[in-house]
């Protein structure tokens, strides 16, 4: 999930990727912990109830339909809750991230759900060179195109590892929230930060986004915003027809401090809907 800082957390900095990206995975390294033990993923709860399936994979199957049989790749997929509801699905499914304690976690909340998916340690970006198959989905789900420096390079990826006439699918968070003063109380929608990928955007914030009282001891992130269009067409480019492009006015978190939880887990302005798109999807085909 991006950051919620405020807008002086927001400034412009020139740093190098390789100190942005060691940056980063001290951060989901400390995160992988926290949330291993946070009510918000409820890891016991997944575990004691083979029926569970997360409730980002619920709204995603709607796009996706029946999954059964199929070859499922799930890209930064964090401790795998998401990933192992695929599996329960009946999907065939391999997770990845840059996060050696994240895919850890994975692999032991596999095992103790008995809930069988493989698990690989890779950063995103390396990922073809990583696995040597090509999937009928390349999946990937809300909180990770913020991470990343370049959205050409990332479709480019998820293009290698897509089967001819396979499908990718990505729902994240909207750029436009992405830009947004995060932390206003009154609901007030203000723009302080770019909307187009460029430089990177440094934080320095305690916590996570998530309840945990583990703390997070790497507190400084990089992240990158990336408009709309550009996401598109760095699908296009990278060879893939697109097939849905959908705008939520919901988000899978509290993204601001005046939205309220709704009874489907949802998070939206109170009395209203329709101010701004949290999130959006799009799903696409490879070329045959």
């Amino acid at each position: 999930m991006p950051s919620t800082g405020d807008s002086e957390s927001r400034r412009p900095v020139w740093s190098g990727r390789e100190y942005q990206r060691s940056a980063n995975l001290a951060n989901w390294n400390d995160r992988a912990a926290a949330h291993l033990v946070s009510p918000g993923y409820d890891v016991d709860g997944f575990v004691s109830d083979s029926q569970r399936v997360a409730k980002a994979v619920e709204l995603d199957r709607e796009e996706l339909g029946d999954v059964g049989g199929l070859s499922f790749l799930h890209l930064q997929c964090h401790i795998g809750l998401d990933t192992l509801s695929w599996v329960r699905l009946g999907a065939e499914v391999t997770g990845l991230d840059f996060s050696p304690p994240a895919i850890d976690a994975a692999r032991e909340i596999s095992r103790q759900s008995q809930t069988p998916a493989k698990f690989v340690v890779s950063d995103v970006y390396e990922a073809p060179e990583i696995l040597d198959e090509k999937f009928d989905i390349v999946y990937a789900s809300e909180g990770v195109l913020c991470w990343l420096p370049d959205i050409a390079a990332w479709a480019q990826v998820v293009h290698r590892l897509t089967r001819p006439g396979g499908t990718a699918y990505i729902r994240d968070g909207h750029p436009v929230v992405h830009s947004l003063d995060l932390d206003r109380p009154d609901g007030r929608l203000e723009l302080v930060g770019p909307y187009f990928e460029g430089q990177a955007m440094r934080y320095d914030e305690p916590g996570t986004y998530v309840e945990s009282d583990v703390p997070i001891d790497h507190t400084v992130t990089y992240e990158w915003n990336h408009g709309l269009g550009e996401i598109v067409n760095a699908f296009i480019d990278a060879g893939f027809r697109i097939d849905s492009l959908r705008e939520y006015p919901f988000s899978g978190y509290r993204a601001m401090p005046s939205l309220i939880e709704g009874a489907d887990g949802w998070w939206r302005f109170p009395g209203e809907s329709g101010r701004v798109p949290f999130m959006f999807s799009i799903r696409a085909t490879r070329s045959a």
